[in-house]
């Protein structure tokens, strides 16, 4: 807009006003601006400090942890010592001296009472059956050796080990809601018992072979392979594979 100043003498100055826009909110805008970086600051600030506290109370608790599993190595490497030592005590000492003592009078006495023939048959029936009634048949493993030697004592031992393996396979059968609850109350234990009933076939017979060379009692495992549904055929088979060793070292003794 333009307009004559007359007050300037008598011509009229022409006079250009000078126009200033305001835009209402931007004071506003510039507060809330403001108000938003410090909030955003002092959160950033507030899960600092939290963080750092996190880490605090956790320090103790790793400590804490650290210095469970020290105890926990240390414990069982006392344990393993005792072990040991247990072993090599019984290996020294109390094994010759039951072996002299006990055993060979024993075997000693069978082996002159009874003749060839009928040593066969109780060699047989009590590798068959002792382990049916959780009953070691080491020593009459230890007879059929020094009896009938390494080939026909082998065959011998074997063939009566298929009839021990089998006999608790099928009477476990008739137990097999029991021996289920019994292993429900030993999780660790039984989860390596099914392990052998996972897999096709040769993976079930691969797992039972494995079972037997391991220290896991092999008279409790006859009743409770049952309870994992595992074939029969890989179990006979590889209960006969992984009880050769067993077999070798008690007719070597």
């Amino acid at each position: 807009m333009t307009f004559y100043d007359d007050n300037n003498n008598d011509e009229g100055v022409e006079v250009v006003p000078e126009l200033k826009l305001r835009v209402e909110g931007d004071d506003d805008d510039d507060d809330d601006v403001k108000g938003k970086g410090g909030t955003l600051r002092q959160r950033l600030l507030e899960e600092c400090v939290a963080e750092e506290r996190d880490l605090l109370l956790k320090e103790p608790a790793f400590s804490s942890i650290r210095r469970k599993s020290i105890w926990y190595w240390i414990k069982l490497g006392i344990l393993l010592t005792f072990l040991g030592l247990l072993a090599a005590v019984f290996l020294k000492w109390i094994g010759p001296f039951l072996m002299d003592k006990e055993l060979m009078p024993i075997i000693n006495w069978e082996m002159a009472t009874f003749s060839t023939p009928m040593l066969a048959v109780l060699v047989f029936a009590s590798v068959a059956l002792f382990p049916t009634i959780l009953l070691p048949s080491t020593p009459s493993m230890w007879v059929a050796g020094m009896t009938f030697g390494y080939g026909f004592g082998f065959l011998l031992i074997i063939s009566a080990a298929a009839m021990g393996v089998s006999l608790p396979f099928f009477i476990g059968s008739l137990f097999l809601h029991r021996i289920q609850g019994w292993l429900e109350k030993y999780p660790k234990k039984a989860a390596i018992l099914r392990a052998a009933v996972e897999g096709n076939w040769f993976h079930q017979f691969k797992a039972v072979t494995l079972i037997r060379i391991s220290p896991f009692p092999y008279i409790i495992y006859n009743y409770c392979a049952v309870a994992t549904h595992v074939k029969y055929g890989p179990y006979i088979l590889g209960s006969l594979i992984g009880m050769v060793p067993e077999v070798f070292v008690a007719i070597y003794t």
